[in-house]
This record gives structure tokens, sequence and C-alpha cells, in this order.
């Protein structure tokens, strides 16, 4: 039997010339004129859900396939398949496929090309359409079955041709695959001839499963067979038999290579592989321009190919060499679509080209690659005229009796994803001076200057220990020396861990949605401090614009509570205001803040929290949108007209994975992984995720330390190339993550299994332990080491009680870093379930656990329970943190010693009275003790002078988050104004706001 293609032309031209075209609708621009009678009611249900569709060709007619047949293909048979994938965008898109088997009739092969066109337009004329021919298919096609496909011999009776289906026994078989991403297996005879250096080959035999590795093969091909033979043991051996890999080149003193090679009669010398096969692919060609009439094709002169060259009532072929694109104009005829599919067929013919490709494509819906063969291919604008012409078809195919579904559509889009990172952490901060980096204390980390560059390190608890993010932040002003000395250094930092930690730059403008919840509370000011934006702007003659307390400064408020909210000073002018957001202005010590009309009452509270920061213990003019004040619109200058939009940010789109390769001399290549897993990422490569929004650079084990370095560049050559034709802005964040270093932000796009990621080994070796040993082998993953600023010439981080954390990650589990089970003991006998602080949380301090004590609760339960916990606890063998204001410890009441000062990780935050929170409770003794007797031993006593946040001479033994406690109760009388019993009784964000105005905050 002829293979196809070879005597399609007079049987698709005369199936074609069976149902001669009839009066088509009037034309309209952007209406699918197609005659709707032509559609087969058999697709009246598909591609209104997420999955695979499949359809056999049997006497002409479209046959559904069971489900549980998929995968299964027959190399007499043809096939259409639909592969429909619901976007985040709450639409669908559309792929098909019609597969044609070796040996399947011309006839059957002409329908499913036909009835490939009709379930298009059912589908509205959305779908890109794909010929599949066996032993050739698209590496999209095969990635719908993972890890292969496999046609059997036979197929379905026709009236043209008549093929029975072999039902039989196991049988020794021989498999070569090729592929490093994707495998294309074809069965080869059995002989020792079908052997070559350069291929992968499986024996399957009744007992045992070898694989044969050519010497020329790379490690990632291996890998990737040894998935087909995973598919052949659970398939054929129902997982049981034994599989021996035998590498080319290794003769008898091996006994696997003894067993397979004596299978072929004895070792011999194996043949070179043929040079037809060797150059199997199509050579690269010019790509050409051909408009399609009538069924024949004319060639357009035009040395440059540009958009405005498709006439939307035309077909056209774009031939490519290797593929061949049917181009079809939204206003062209069902019948002119299938004439373009004939001529494409016959274009492949003419120029024995078995080895390419058709694909046809709908205008408005043209692949990346078909947009990049033309001149700046204007951007994609999405089609609104799907579901319209899709409500037709089943409009006509209601009047022909068929009950036909109204169109479906992707279930609703999910708002923004929620940050995939542990708030309870650690972070530090640095700015970037000139080529140094300077620490900034915890009350400066989180105010930014927009001219400056700045260095994050955050440790937080993760799924597999400890992880650690590692970050460049720039500023929209900030110099280019800067940023280059910061992205060296972090680097420096990243080399320090061993590349354990996470790598993330970013923009200011385009910070991804992990970052504001890291900072929680965030101020932006304008201008600069950093010595190299004086400098640029010294150089430049430019006007400094640095923020001044003392000055007039408008800031933007927007966050999502709390715990994540954000500041941003804007130009002062009216223009600067919008509808949506709450604003702060002041002028030196007059402050106001305006609500906009389409603000929520979150966004009003956040704007009162933010006041605490800029200008504390100030009253601010409340003025709401259409009441204000002459003055107000006079520090603004001008009133104008201004914006009520929300400020909308890149959205997360679907996620591509794409394999790089990266030259020596810079040039980037990539190609795009479809239906992606775990499993493609292989430890020899790097591959790039990307989600608009975000993009990652996922850098294997074993990637060659050069290519390694140069992780970051390859990220910003990705964005650069701009690969999915998408104007993704090169200031996209970009993370940098090495293998085994994974956080939850990136492996929430997989299936994903921390043991795979922890294996030693290369690719090969490791998928060759889990197919011989039919479980994964126990993964001896290193511990991720304690992130600490031994880099930075620093010896300690804040102490934690400086920050109290809210988990946002993972709102099943309530878990604070640190706490022993003495301290859980210890909460669990001081806690009274039906005390709760309901108050308003401080401007500054973070989201809280429930549970919270306060301090006029009732009596807490005896001592003696909760120091048993205590000293049962302490008796394990694990060291645990005990705080110093519990100790039973006389020394507790003396000064520390330097030597004896609590070590940077010490979880001090989780004693924090000012937490709403279990871990709180600890301290609740202390605050009963306070409203029972001010004074009591027991509290170190310091002068209000050494207490301030700008003293001289500071008391370096505090828990700096409760400066106050530390006070004579003589003296906080005076400087408070009121005893401790009646400041302990305020709600939290009153007693913050008064600790902020005596700089005890």
């Amino acid at each position: 039997m002829a293979a196809p293609g070879s005597a399609i032309k007079h049987t698709f031209s005369s199936l074609v010339k069976q149902k001669p075209p009839k009066t088509s609708p009037t034309k309209s621009r952007g209406t699918m004129a197609v005659s709707m009678k032509e559609v087969d009611p058999v697709f009246q249900a598909a591609g209104q859900k997420d999955g695979l569709e499949i359809w056999r060709i049997e006497k002409l007619q479209v046959v559904p396939v069971p489900k549980e047949s998929h995968g299964k293909f027959f190399t007499g048979d043809s096939y259409v398949i639909l592969k429909t994938t619901a976007l985040k965008n709450g639409s669908f898109r559309h792929d098909i496929h019609y597969w044609l088997g070796k040996n399947t009739s011309q006839d059957e092969a002409g329908t499913a090309a036909i009835k490939t066109v009709e379930l298009d337009a059912a589908l509205g004329g959305r779908a890109v359409q794909y010929r599949e021919v066996q032993g050739n298919e698209t590496e999209k096609f095969l990635s719908y079955f993972k890890p292969c496909i496999i046609p059997e011999e036979g197929g379905v009776a026709s009236g043209f041709r008549h093929t029975e289906v072999n039902e039989r026994e196991h049988q020794t078989r021989l498999f070569v695959c090729r592929g490093k991403h994707t495998v294309h297996v074809k069965e080869v005879p059995f002989a020792r001839s079908s052997l070559n250096h350069d291929d992968i080959f499986i024996l399957d035999t009744k007992s045992k499963i070898f694989q044969f590795n050519g010497s020329n093969s790379s490690i990632q091909e291996r890998a990737k067979a040894l998935e087909v033979v995973q598919y052949l043991k659970d398939t054929n051996h129902d997982g049981k038999c034994e599989v021996a890999a035998v590498e080319d080149g290794k003769l008898m003193a091996d006994a696997d290579a003894g067993e397979f090679w004596a299978l072929f009669g004895g070792f011999a010398p194996l043949p070179r592989k043929p040079f037809s096969e060797l150059n199997g692919k199509d050579s690269a060609s010019t790509s050409k321009l051909l408009c399609v009439n009538k069924g024949q094709t004319a060639p357009i002169d035009s040395e440059i190919l540009t958009r405005e060259l498709l006439d939307s009532t035309k077909c056209y072929l774009l031939d490519c060499g290797s593929e061949i694109y049917a181009w079809m104009g939204r206003e062209t005829t069902l019948e002119e679509r299938k004439r373009a599919g004939s001529a494409a067929e016959e274009l492949l013919r003419e120029g024995n080209r078995s080895r390419s490709h058709i694909i046809r494509l709908m205008e408005g819906f043209e692949t990346v690659i078909f947009r990049s063969k033309f001149d700046k291919w204007p951007k994609k604008a999405d089609a609104v005229v799907s579901d319209e012409s899709r409500g037709k078809v089943a409009a006509l195919l209601k009047r022909q009796g068929f009950n036909f579904k109204s169109p479906a559509k992707a279930a609703p889009v999910k708002q923004e994803p929620q940050p995939q990172i542990d708030c309870t952490g650690n972070l530090q901060v640095w700015r970037v001076n000139g080529s140094e980096k300077t620490f900034l204390s915890f009350s400066e980390q989180c105010k930014f200057y927009s001219g400056d560059c700045y260095i994050f390190q955050y440790t937080y608890p993760g799924e597999n220990g400890d992880e650690c993010l590692i970050g460049t932040w720039f500023g929209k002003k900030s110099v280019q020396e800067e940023r280059s000395a910061a992205t060296s250094l972090a680097d420096k930092m990243i080399e320090s861990l061993k590349f354990q930690a996470v790598l993330v730059r970013v923009y200011e403008g385009k910070e991804p949605i992990e970052f504001f919840p890291i900072f929680q509370n965030l101020v932006i000011y304008k201008g600069g401090t950093s010595t190299g934006y004086k400098k640029f702007i010294s150089e430049k003659g430019i006007e400094d614009d640095t923020y001044s307390e003392s000055g007039v400064a408008l800031f933007r408020v927007q966050g999502s509570g709390p715990e994540n909210m954000q500041a941003i000073q804007v130009d002062t002018a009216a223009s600067s205001l919008n509808s949506s957001y709450c604003y702060i202005l002041h002028d030196g010590d007059t402050v106001f803040t305006w609500i906009g009309n389409l603000s929520s009452s979150m966004d009003q509270e956040l704007a009162e929290r933010q006041l605490d920061v800029i200008k504390p213990n100030l009253q601010s003019r409340l003025l709401k949108e259409g009441s204000e004040y002459d003055q107000f619109w006079k520090l603004l200058g001008v009133k104008s007209e201004y914006s009520s939009q929300k400020i909308v940010r890149d959205q997360e789109s679907d996620p591509h994975l794409f394999a790089c390769t990266f030259s020596k001399e810079g040039v980037l290549k990539v190609r795009e992984i479809f239906n992606f897993t775990q499993d493609d990422l292989m430890t020899e490569d790097i591959f790039i995720l990307d989600c608009r929004s975000c993009v990652f650079v996922w850098v294997g084990q074993r990637v060659d330390t050069k290519i390694r370095a140069q992780a970051l560049n390859i990220g910003e050559k990705f964005l650069e190339l701009d690969i999915l034709m998408e104007n993704v802005s090169r200031e996209t964040p970009l993370y940098v993550i090495t293998e085994g270093s994974e956080p939850q932000y990136f492996t929430r796009f997989f299936t994903w299994d921390f043991a795979k990621s922890a294996m030693h080994g290369n690719s090969f070796e490791r998928r060759l332990s889990i197919v011989k040993d039919g479980v994964k082998p126990r993964a001896d993953k290193p511990k991720r080491r304690p992130t600490t600023s031994a880099h930075t010439g620093r010896s300690s981080v804040p102490d934690k009680s400086q920050r109290s954390r809210s988990m946002s990650f993972s709102p099943d589990r309530v878990r604070v870093r640190g706490r022993s089970p003495a301290f859980n003991a210890l909460a669990a006998n001081f806690e009274n379930p039906n005390a709760r602080n309901l108050s308003t949380p401080p401007p500054v301090v973070r989201k809280q656990l429930p549970k919270s004590v306060s301090p006029d609760s009732s009596k807490p339960p005896p001592r003696t329970a909760s120091i048993a916990a205590i000293s049962a606890s302490l008796e394990r063998p694990k060291a645990t943190l005990i705080p110093k204001s519990i100790k039973a410890n006389p020394e507790a009441n003396k000064p520390q010693t330097e030597a004896s000062k609590p070590k940077p990780e010490t979880n001090a935050k989780e004693i924090n009275p000012t937490n709403d929170n279990p871990a709180a409770t600890p301290t609740v003794q202390e605050d009963v003790k306070e409203s029972q007797a001010e004074g009591e031993e027991g509290l170190l006593v310091y002068p209000y002078d050494r207490l301030r946040t700008s003293s001289t001479n500071p008391a370096t033994d505090i828990d700096v988050t409760r400066r106050e406690t530390y006070l004579s109760s003589t003296e906080f009388r005076e400087r408070f104004g009121m005893t401790k019993e009646a400041f302990a009784k305020l709600p939290k964000w009153k007693q913050n706001r008064l600790k902020i105005a005596l700089q005890l905050f």
C-alpha cells in the first residue's frame, strides 16, 4: 500500500466535489463565512471541556474512540484528535490533529483531512490544525500520549481496504528511540543490522527488556528512552520483568551485554547510520508565500513578508520547507478552506517531502512560529468572533434536528494567585552605595528610594527545610553602575551559599507577588540616598527630588491587607490621583488623607496605618473625593482630570516550558516542551518557565559551571527575544533556581516530588534506578545550610523579635518558626480561649495568628504545669530556645554580657507581647505582673534616654519591640501620661502610635 500522501489528490478532490458549495451568507468583515450545513453533527459536543477527544474514520464515517483506548493507534487507520485546553483567561484553546497510519487507505486519509476542517468550523474557526503522519508526528502531538505511542499493526475494516487487527501473544520486538525531550518510537526488524551507534534501541523479550545505548547518544536521550522501557514494562509485562541497560562497546565481560548480543547471534561490528537518516529533516529554505485561488496556487512576489499581504477573503500557503502553513482568512468559505488543505497536500507530493508537516491556521489564531516568519507582525488582539461563530453552528444544527449544546466557556478565571511563600522568616536588606553595600537597620529596611538599588536576603521555612531568597531591587531612577554592582554582589552571596538559594531580579513597578508580603509594609520614596545616585544627578545637573519630611509629598496607598501594604510617593500633581485608591498628602506638618470614591474600607484602613509610618503623631484631615479644600488643590498645583481605573499589573498566564542551549558566542536557542512534567527537567540542562508575570530559569545540578554563571544573563536574553511575541517587558521579574532548591512558588506549576530533585547521578542513572527498583530510591538530600550574613562582614541578623510575620501561603497549617515543644506547652497552659483581642493590628506589626491573650484576661493557670512541661522538653536531646523573660535563672535580672547575648537566629519574635497569637502567650505573665505592681523585680530598668531609638548610648540587652517595659513606673507615667496598667488596656495600634511618637517603636 502506498503512503497515505501518495494518492490522496484524486480522492480528496472528489470528496470535496461531492458537496458543491451553496449560497454563502452575506460576508461581512470579521464574520465567519462558512456553509454550516456541511458540519458533521458528530462534533456537536466537541471542545466544551478540557482534555482529549479522538475519532476514528470507519467506513468514511467519524466514530468516537472510547477514553480507555486513547493513545492506541493502528497503522491501517486514520484518526481525528482534538486537544482542548482551558486557559487562565477563561477561554478554551483548541488544537486539532489528523493522524494517518502508514497503511491507511487513501479515502480514509482524505476523509480525516476534510473532517478536521469541519471540526474547526464547529468550534468557531479558532483551532490550529496539524497533519500527522505515522513516524513523523509533531512534538506537540506526542506530548498528549507521554511517554510515547507505538502503533499496532492492523486497522478497522473499510469499504476500500480491510485489515484485521492482530491478536497475538507476546513476541520479541525491537524499537528505535530518538529524541532528547520527546521520544519518537519506531519498530524496526529484529536484526543486528537495525542497530547503530547513534540511536537508542529497546529489545522487548518475554522475560527481560534491554535498552541498548548507542555510543553517540546523549544522556538525556538515554533517560527519555527509559520512560519507554517503563511503559513497555507496565503495558506488556504487568510491571514484572527484569530491565537491563547495555552500553555500546561493552562486550561479553558484562553479563547483560553478553545476554543481549546472544539474542542477535553474537557480537559483530555495527554499521554506520545511513546518510539519508542522519540528514532526514528537510533542509531549511527561504519561506515562500502562495495565494490559493480555486485550488490553484500562485506565488506572491515580495522580498519581505508582512501581515498586510494576507487578505481575509482568501487562503494562502506559506512554504517553509519543513512545514507548510495553510492560512485561512476569516471571511473564506468552508469549501475554500478545504481546497487550501488539498493544495498543501499537492505541494508536499510535488516536492517529495513526506517528512514535512502541514499546519492549518485561521486568521486571528496564528501560532507564534507562524507570526515570527513575518516582519513586525502586529500585536495579537483577542479574537471576539469565536463564540458568535460557534453559536451560528449550534443554531443551524438545532434547526436540522440535532440537540447541539450552546457554546461552553471555561471556568471563570481565578483571582491573582496568592503568594506561595512563608512570611515568618528573617529579612535582611542592604542599600548599594557605589560598588559596596550598606546594611539597613530594621527601622530602615522597609523604606526604599527610587534612585537606589537594594539587595535583600530572606530566610524562611519551606516544604523541605529552610529556604533562602536573595534578590535585587532596582529603583526606576537608579543608575546602571549600581545595578551592575547589586547583581555582582548578589551573585557572590548566592555562590557563598553554594547555589542553594534562589536569586530574583526585581524592578520597581514590576514586583512579583511574593515580594511585597516579604516586606509587608513598604514605603517607596522619590529620589535617592546612594553615592551613585547623588553623583549622577550632580554630573547631569538634574534637580534632586529626594523626599523631605518638611516638604510637599503625595503618596498612593495600596495593598491587600496589613501584611501586604505599600505607600508609593508619586508626582505631586492632581493627575497622580486615582479614584480607586487612597492618598496621603503632606506639606511639612500639614497632612491630608484623600479617599477615592472607588476605594474600599480596607484601602482606607491601610491609609490610616501608613500615616503612622509617614507622619506619626500628627493629625490628618480626612478628605473624600469631591469635597476637597482649596488648600489641598493648591498643594497639587492645577486641578486636572485623573484616572479611576485600578492599576493593572501583568497577570499570570498559562506557563510555557522551554529547554535552552546557550553557545559560547552568547546565542540562546530554545525549544518548547509541551504538556510538561517534572520529569522533563533534566539535571544536565537549563530550562525556562515563562508565566508572563515572571520568568524562572531552572539550572540542573550537572550544568557546566561556566554556563551556570550565565543563568541570569540567559533569562535576560530570553526576555529580549520575546519568544512568545507577547510584547513582554524586559523588566519582568527573573528568578534563577538551582535544582534541589525549588521553592513552592515554582513547584506549584508541576506535580512535584521533592525526592526526584534530590536524587544523585545523571538523568539516565536516576531513571534507571527507578525503573529497575520499581520505587524511587531513598533521597539523600543535603540539608539547606542556615543563611547568615557571614559574607557581609556582619555577625548578626536583626533580632527576630523585631519582626512578627504571618503565614499566607498555607492557611491549612499554623506554624511559627522556632517554637519549641516547651513554648507550645507553656502557651497551652496560659492561653485563655475565651479572651480575644479584637483591636485593629498596629501599622507595622504584621498579621497575627488567632487566639491572643490580652493583659486584662482572667488569671492565668498555675505556673507549675508549665514549668514542668518546659523541664520535660529540655531533657530531650534537641536544643530548645527559652526566652530570657521566663527562664528560672537568678542571673536573668542582670544585663547580659556580650558573650551571652542571643545569637542572630534566636527566635525572640515569638515572645513579642504585641503579637495576637499563641506564640506571644509565654510573656503574658510579665504583662500580668505589670498590672499587679509596677516596677516589680524581674524587669530591667533603664532611663528613657537609653531606650530611645535615636539614643547615642542605647541599651543593648533589651527586647527592642518592648522598649517601654524597661521604663520605671514613674518615668513611664511622665512620658506616656498614664500608668502601665492603663497603657496595657489600649488597643495595640494606639500603643504603637504612642510609642512611635516617643521614639520607642
